[in-house]
C-alpha cells in the first residue's frame, strides 16, 4: 500500500489500550496502520516513542500519525523536534480539523489521561478527515518550516 493511507501510531505505556482502540477503529476504515508499540504495560520514556514515529512520517514511509502519552504533551514535542513535522496536541475536534486545515499538521497527538476513548476517536476522525486549505495558510506554515537564525 502507498503511504497515502499509510498512518504510523505510537504511545507510552500510559496510552497502550487507547492507540489499540485507535488503531482498530482507523483500520477499519481501511487505513494501513502502522503500530510501533511499545506493546507491554511497563513504564517506557514517551520522547523515543515520539521520535520514532516521527522519523516514519518524515522519510514518507507513512503520510501521517497520531501518537499518544498521558497528557499528549510530552511526545508532541518530542515529535516536532523532528524536521518537517507539524504535530499538535487536540483534546476536541475542531482544533483536530483546523490543524490540518491551517497548519498542515501531519500528526496528531493526544492525552490518554485527558480525553476518553469516545472523544479520542472523534478527534481522529475529525484530524483525519480534514486537508489542507493552502492558500494564506501555506505562508504561515512556511514560516514555521523556516529555522531560526
Amino acid at each position: 500500500m502507498t503511504a497515502s493511507k499509510r498512518i504510523v501510531l505510537s504511545s507510552d505505556h500510559a496510552a497502550i489500550d487507547l492507540r489499540r482502540a485507535v488503531a482498530d477503529h482507523i483500520s477499519a476504515q481501511g487505513w494501513d496502520v502502522v503500530d510501533i508499540g511499545p506493546q507491554t504495560p511497563e513504564s517506557t520514556h514517551y520522547p523515543k516513542h515520539g521520535r520514532a514515529a516521527a522519523e516514519r512520517v518524515a522519510s514518507g514511509d507513512c503520510r501521517l500519525g497520531i501518537i499518544l502519552c498521558g497528557t499528549g504533551q510530552g511526545i508532541m514535542m518530542a515529535a516536532n523536534k523532528v524536521v518537517g513535522i507539524r504535530c499538535g496536541v487536540c483534546s476536541d475536534t475542531f482544533s483536530a480539523r483546523m490543524i490540518r486545515m491551517h497548519n498542515n499538521a501531519n500528526m496528531l497527538s493526544l492525552g490518554a489521561r485527558v480525553v476518553g476513548e469516545g472523544l479520542a476517536l472523534d478527534i481522529v476522525d475529525a484530524f483525519l478527515s480534514a486537508e489542507f486549505e493552502g492558500g494564506r495558510h501555506a505562508t504561515r506554515v512556511d514560516m514555521i518550516e523556516t529555522p531560526e537564525g
